[in-house]
């Protein structure tokens, strides 16, 4: 007696097979299922011989089916497979859809940070109307043998003959918007530059990721639009940075055509002259994975050429003494080192931080590359990473740790920037590796830009606004001003500057240090220097505004407090970033 079927079993259908005999079923035996097998139990019983034992428990008559596969004799015909991706498909060099979106992504960087720059907006900074009105004295002198009103070179921190002549041709012509915009090129110029060697040194992705983060710092949009050395000088030195990376695998001699250029930049600001180290220790660590050996005399050729040329300009010009009191003999200040650490900080944390963890990874992992030829590359060893990254990243800190020396925050902010040009190729790494392979995280790098920029437009927008604005304080002394009077002022640049037509930079007396005799042939110096000349009514012009030298201000003007000489003529208010002041203006009244 065998059991009876619970269900029905059909036949399966199989709608890709072409012929029904493609798939069929089969039974315990392997056989091919019959008739019978669907039979009823009567029927069962007449062929119950034919089924064999299956000694498998209480169901052991029950038989069993399982799916066979028929191989079909086909026609032989191409079949499809899936192609493995070839090694070329992951290259490594620079094609052409590759350099047009990088430049794209350069192109839309640059206009960013051109328009950070042309933002800004205030009268002229005391520094850009001192170099802009040495400037123009200068080439008057040059062209037409004018006597200089004082002597530039003695005390400028560049020499008075490259930059601020420049400018001044530019400001003779578009003004100081023009002068500013010449500023806004030098600084788009590096950052190109510092994109194209980045690039040398690493890839496309750090190159770019290192521009973006260069231009938003408070340093590279401030310098971008203020017509002082200091644009000009970061320009030269990335323009010379450039030649020694890009001259790596070339002949040992080529890269001797970075030394004029910076010694150039040393020219135009003597405080660049603080990093010309960085650019010769670059020449040995470019070329070293090329040249090896070959890679020292690289160096030491370099180091000959910039030392060389550098005698000869010292020696054969009177530049020395202004290298001496600007920069090497320079007088120190009274602002602590934490005041100077966190202004630091401040102004360039933020990157040296990205630059120090770039650099970290770099010299854990060398490849710069997703590809998998990258892995059959000889990367350089992780002592030679360690070099890199540690010289890019020191060089940023030289200019907080030469200030700290000195004592002084002034025109730290600019000298950070110097310093940050250097630290951006191994911050750019530092992004790449936080976004990871394919850009896995892309939200990281786009935070920490982000980061940047929101700092960098907060922070230039204060520095722009510490100054405050002199247009109506022009106008008012305008009238009161000729060739021969004699004026005291805090900012005298500023008033020289915008009225040179009228007056020259020998009629002014500034707030910082004074020596004069009276008419009796007593000789004074210091605070009683201008006590005693206000009280015989030296000057025919006093313009005080509180904020330059406050101290000496209100020494000043104490003495002008019921001083028969002298009658208040304006009180202008004005408003800056610390808050609100006013310009003072007193005239001589007999």
């Amino acid at each position: 007696m065998t059991s009876r079927h619970d269900h029905y079993a059909p036949q399966p259908y199989d709608p890709y097979s072409e012929e029904e005999s493609a798939v069929t079923w089969l039974n315990s035996n392997g056989q091919p299922p019959q008739q019978n097998d669907y039979a009823c139990d009567d029927q069962q019983e007449q062929y119950a011989p034919a089924v064999p034992e299956q000694p498998h428990g209480r169901h052991d008559d029950q038989p069993t089916y399982a799916l066979r596969v028929v191989q079909q004799h086909e026609p032989d015909e191409p079949g499809y497979e899936v192609p493995e991706t070839p090694e070329v498909g992951w290259d490594m060099t620079a094609g052409r859809r590759r350099a047009w979106v990088s430049r794209a992504v350069l192109l839309c960087i640059l206009a960013v940070q051109t328009v950070l720059s042309l933002r800004l907006s205030n009268t002229a900074f005391q520094d850009e109307a001192l170099y802009l009105a040495a400037g123009h004295a200068e080439l008057q002198h040059l062209l037409h043998g004018t006597p200089l009103p004082i002597n530039y070179a003695a005390y400028f921190s560049g020499s008075p003959q490259m930059y601020p002549v420049l400018a001044a041709i530019v400001d003779g012509r578009f003004g100081l918007a023009g002068a500013r915009t010449l500023s806004l090129f030098f600084m788009l110029c590096t950052t190109g530059l510092l994109y194209s060697f980045t690039r040398r040194m690493f890839n496309e992705r750090a190159a770019l990721a290192a521009a973006a983060l260069f231009a938003v710092v408070q340093s590279t949009v401030v310098m971008g639009y203020f017509a002082t050395y200091d644009a000009a000088a970061v320009f030269l030195l990335a323009l010379a940075t450039w030649i020694v990376v890009r001259t790596d695998r070339a002949p040992v001699a080529a890269v001797l055509l970075a030394a004029p250029v910076a010694v150039l930049a040393v020219g135009v600001k003597y405080a660049a002259g603080l990093y010309l180290p960085t650019i010769v220790g670059l020449a040995l660590l470019t070329a070293w994975p090329h040249k090896r050996a070959k890679a020292l005399w690289r160096m030491v050729l370099l180091a000959c050429g910039i030392g060389g040329i550098l005698a000869v300009g010292v020696y054969t010009t009177d530049l020395l003494a202004g290298v001496q009191q600007t920069t090497t003999n320079r007088n120190h200040g009274s602002d602590t080192a934490a005041f100077l650490l966190q202004r630091s900080a401040q102004w360039g944390g933020l990157m040296l931080l990205t630059a120090v963890g770039g650099a970290i990874s770099y010299i854990r992992r060398s490849r710069m590359y997703e590809s998998p030829l990258a892995r059959r590359l000889d990367n350089p060893g992780w002592r030679y990473r360690a070099l890199l990254g540690l010289l890019l990243c020191g060089t940023a800190v030289l200019a907080p740790a030469y200030q700290i020396h000195l004592g002084t925050v002034v025109s730290l902010f600019k000298h950070v920037g110097f310093g940050l040009l250097f630290a951006a190729p191994m911050a750019g790494v530092g992004v790449t590796r936080l976004m990871g392979a394919h850009f896995r995280y892309p939200q990281l790098g786009i935070m920490l830009w982000t980061a940047m920029l929101c700092l960098g437009i907060s922070q230039a927008d204060w520095r722009f606004g510490v100054w405050p604005n002199s247009s109506q304080m022009i106008k008012t002394i305008a009238s009161h001003v000729d060739s021969k009077g004699h004026y005291l002022s805090s900012t005298p640049e500023v008033p020289v500057y915008y009225l040179r037509n009228k007056t020259s930079h020998r009629q002014w007396q500034s707030v910082f240090g004074m020596e004069y005799t009276s008419r009796k042939g007593k000789h004074y110096s210091g605070d009683e220097a201008y006590r005693a000349a206000l009280r015989e009514g030296e000057f025919n012009l006093v313009v005080l505004d509180g904020l330059t030298n406050p101290r000496v201000d209100d020494i000043i003007a104490g003495a002008l407090k019921g001083n028969p000489h002298y009658r208040l003529l304006a009180d202008l208010p004005f408003r800056n970033s610390s808050g609100t002041g006013r310009y003072r203006i007193w005239i001589k009244s007999a």
